[in-house]
């Protein structure tokens, strides 16, 4: 008889455990998802807030071209069509989210010193123009840009290291002659903006692949 109550304590204990123990699991179940969708939700959010931060650099790169070659008159399009060496693709590469993110980022700093030049330049053609101060819009709104680009991907990849651009420091063109620097400045601006619409089609396509489909085991890439 005692054996039989013992049995039925122990038996009673173990169903308790196992019922705690379900319990458990369902709780952490719940709390991994509730966990998850957070970090998506702020992930989705991140790549928004940079998605419309590309797109008012695009808009203010856009007036800026109109502004400059409307200062320039009618050559103003031969100078934008011409051929310049030495000018950045616009152009992003990589296959995987994580090389589609660190060659925007590579790709906006490397227009960064062309973007310097072309104020320079102006300042020393027209040091009054209203192109002065458009010029310093697009340059501040990138620096933004590329800041927010670099969050990212130390947030989303933690684990893996982010290239600076290889080669070392831009390569500017040498001095150049009025008629030389007015081309240069139209080509570095169209290819520039061109680069804009790369990173806000592929931001657009990268918040589809990294934030609704991240696995489990990418959960520590968010914040």
């Amino acid at each position: 008889m005692n054996g039989h109550v013992k049995n039925m304590h122990l038996q009673q204990r173990v169903e308790k455990a196992a019922t705690l123990l379900c319990f458990l699991l369902l709780l952490a179940v719940d709390s991994t998802k509730t966990v998850a969708a957070s970090r998506n939700q702020e992930c989705g959010y991140d790549l928004q807030q940079t998605l419309r931060l590309s797109r008012q650099v695009h808009k203010e790169t856009g007036n800026l071209i109109k502004k400059y070659k409307a200062s320039e008159g009618e050559m103003a399009e031969l100078f934008c069509k011409a051929s310049v060496s030495g000018i950045p693709d616009p152009n992003i590469s990589g296959l995987e989210p994580s090389e589609r993110i660190a060659s925007i980022y590579t790709q906006l700093q490397v227009f960064s010193p062309h973007l310097k030049r072309v104020h320079e330049q102006q300042m020393d053609l027209q040091p009054k123009s209203p192109l002065l101060n458009l010029i310093n819009i697009v340059r501040d709104q990138s620096r933004r840009l590329t800041l927010r680009i670099n969050n990212i991907y130390r947030n989303f990849f933690p684990n893996l290291p982010l290239s600076e651009p290889a080669g070392g420091p831009t390569t500017l063109p040498p001095p150049q002659n009025v008629f030389q620097q007015k081309v240069y400045g139209c080509v570095v601006l169209t290819t520039y903006r061109k680069l804009l619409t790369n990173i806000f089609k592929d931001m657009r396509t990268l918040k589809s692949k990294v934030c609704r489909r991240a696995p489990a085991s990418e959960f520590n890439f968010f914040r």
